[in-house]
């Protein structure tokens, strides 16, 4: 009886031991758990397919939210100024990567942040230029990533908009001044411009009610196009700029389908998902042991034309049948 007794109080105490150790492995399990510092210039709202494509290309490389690593968001929401503070702040997070995406402001800003902490980025310019990499091939240091090099494929969007609108007389670029972009994308459109024999203006705009007065001073009597320049601050912004468009009757092109997708009229660039799912993909690598010095910068393969047939009709424009047959999807 005694011995039962002494045994029932060992078993007793094994278990309350385990109920204890158990919260214990539970904790220490969690505290193992990679955490990925998510920074951002946009807003979650304005970004949830792009999210979206990012955890995909996580998944591709065996990383699940919650399940076995957890994300630290930081969105900017637009304000590039706070960008610097953000990644300040996932740095003393001790993060093990931080995914800078979406914007050139954004990679900056993690690198100037850390130099030991791995980074990956997806941005529409050329990370050499930004002095994000050494080189594509052979990034070195602690940044990689993917480019969508939106950017320069400027002269060819503005071909596209030359063949959409043929009898227009005067052509503009709506370009914010601040973003670190804008100079490559100037430097590639005025080549363009030349090569066709056109000329292009530039108009600025940083602030919303600086784009407001942009599309205010546009020639009232008509015949305009518009560019508009990869930036972040305008794809934020992507319906009030489809919407000033259509209301001063100008045919405007951007870089990526969102903006056709907004009301925009029309969009050439690369599909930015892939970017994103690409920039997922490095992240999950990176959590494995990868180094971001041997991982050169993926750039996409594909390029998407999007036209709305909507805003065209809107704007009173034939979108001529070529355009139309080129198209990789058209709205209606």
């Amino acid at each position: 009886m005694q011995f039962e007794q002494l045994r029932r109080r060992e078993f007793v105490t094994l278990l309350a031991g385990a109920a204890i150790a158990w919260p214990r492995a539970a904790q220490a399990q969690q505290a193992a758990m990679p955490v990925i510092g998510f920074l951002h210039a946009g807003s979650p709202e304005q970004n949830t397919e792009r999210l979206a494509a990012f955890h995909k290309g996580l998944a591709q490389a065996g990383f699940v939210e919650g399940k076995n690593a957890a994300i630290e968001y930081r969105w900017a929401a637009g304000q590039n100024s706070k960008l610097r503070e953000l990644a300040s702040d996932l740095v003393e997070r001790q993060v093990a990567v931080i995914a800078a995406l979406g914007s050139a402001p954004a990679a900056l800003a993690a690198r100037a942040a850390t130099a030991t902490i791995p980074i990956v980025f997806a941005t529409g310019g050329d990370p050499v230029a930004l002095g994000l990499v050494a080189s594509l091939n052979r990034p070195g240091g602690n940044l990689t990533g993917a480019t969508s090099l939106n950017v320069d494929v400027a002269a060819k969007r503005l071909g596209v908009l030359r063949e959409l609108v043929p009898k227009a007389a005067r052509y503009f670029a709506l370009v914010n001044p601040s973003s670190t972009l804008a100079q490559s994308f100037t430097k590639d459109l005025e080549a363009g411009a030349e090569s066709l024999g056109l000329r292009v203006d530039i108009l600025r705009a940083s602030t919303e009610r600086e784009i407001d007065a942009a599309f205010a001073s546009l020639p009232q009597q008509g015949g305009n196009a518009l560019l508009s320049c990869p930036d972040a601050f305008f794809y934020i912004r992507r319906a009030q700029l489809a919407a000033l468009a259509v209301r001063y009757a100008v045919p405007a092109i951007f870089d990526v389908r969102e903006y056709a997708e907004a009301g925009g009229l029309v969009s050439y660039g690369s599909d930015f998902l892939d970017v994103m799912q690409l920039a997922g993909d490095y992240t999950g690598r990176i959590l494995k042991g990868e180094k971001p010095a041997d991982l050169p910068v993926v750039q996409p393969t594909r390029f998407e034309l999007v036209v709305n047939l909507k805003t065209a009709k809107a704007l009173g424009l034939d979108v001529p049948d070529r355009i139309l047959a080129l198209a990789d999807d058209v709205i209606e």
